[in-house]
């Protein structure tokens, strides 16, 4: 089974909601799946910027920015809708822990009634993005669905608990998929600066210095657009193989300082790296052979082609001002603009 489809398929899942269609992830996806004839749908609060899906509009985007909170608005625009992609949260520990109360209220509290209202809406299928972190720290080489979840923080406690409440809801006519990502990078138009491979990369190209807390701590990682075509594929696999299920989805499961290792290869010898203690003991890998085994989605990019990516945008100016802009950072943009 392949990675990717063509425009000229008969779509089943034709008009799509994606929660947060304007973030990281979602500024890649909205594009791709309209360029495959896909009608989308983005409801997203647009902190990171108005203009984030400019190329791609066109009479197939449909753009609301609005508050996932907000149920009327929920009731209004998912009438029609044929699935969701549910991608919208206040995303990664550091984010969540800024202000606890809103991250419960945005990744927990609000989930329950965007499935209701979908379900109720007609929506026939509903895939969510979960977080390989709902794992905890493992001693197990390969950390598979099937181990108990153990989740250290409140953001991914949450996530965990969501999925509870979305298998629940399942039912005939309401189809359900659980994606366990592992951390994203890569160069995406909606580009966050603080995530592992992509912080290290910055630093690289425009310090000239890599700061590495710890190093020993394991960081499961996967490109921008293996991700995409995830997504893209979660609406194509038929329900027989994906309805209820859960799957890991990663490539590289690596310490710190040997993907700091990789950045310098790439970006230049002339780059230093500096290993400093830390009490971030969190350590994180999982194994991604259930997907590839049930569905024979395998992960194809590196994160040594996400650096180069990251480094061809660096180096075309496609990332200005990338160490003081809090647009590339999602807990500066919070402080910013005071979301509540």
């Amino acid at each position: 089974m392949t990675n990717t489809t063509t425009r000229r398929e008969k779509l089943d899942f034709k008009r799509v909601l994606i929660t947060g269609g304007a973030g990281y992830v979602g500024s890649v996806l909205t594009p791709r799946l309209l360029e495959l004839g896909h009608e989308v749908t983005v409801l997203d609060l647009y902190m990171y910027g108005r203009d984030v899906l400019a190329p791609a509009r066109g009479p197939a985007l449909t753009e609301i920015e609005g508050d996932l909170r907000d149920q009327a608005l929920l009731k209004k625009i998912l009438p029609g809708c044929d699935a969701v992609i549910h991608l919208a949260c206040i995303s990664n520990d550091p984010s969540f822990e800024l202000n606890p109360g809103l991250g419960k209220s945005i990744n927990f509290d609000a989930f329950e009634p965007l499935v209701d209202i979908a379900r109720d809406s007609g929506v026939r299928r509903f895939v969510y993005a979960s977080t390989s972190s709902v794992y905890g720290i493992k001693k197990e080489t390969d950390v598979h669905e099937g181990l108990p979840l153990e989740p250290l923080t409140d953001y991914s406690k949450y996530k965990a608990l969501c999925e509870e409440v979305l298998l629940k809801k399942r039912r005939k006519g309401f189809e359900t998929l659980i994606l366990r990502p592992a951390t994203v990078c890569g160069w995406g138009p909606r580009l966050r600066l603080d995530l592992t491979v992509n912080i290290l990369t910055n630093h690289a190209v425009n310090n000239g210095v890599i700061k590495v807390f710890g190093g020993e701590q394991m960081r499961p990682n996967i490109h921008i657009e293996d991700v995409v075509d995830l997504y893209v594929q979660s609406l194509r696999w038929p329900a027989a193989l994906i309805d209820g299920k859960i799957f890991n989805v990663g490539y590289h499961n690596r310490k710190v300082r040997e993907i700091a290792d990789s950045v310098r290869t790439i970006v230049g010898e002339r780059v230093k790296i500096e290993t400093v203690p830390t009490d971030d003991n969190r350590s994180y890998h999982i194994s991604s052979a259930k997907i590839g085994r049930e569905l024979g989605f395998v992960a194809r990019r590196t994160i040594e082609d996400a650096v180069k990516d990251l480094l061809a945008a660096f180096t075309a100016g496609k990332i200005p001002n990338p160490m003081t802009d809090d647009r590339y950072y999602n807990i500066k943009t919070m402080q910013k603009i005071r979301l509540r």
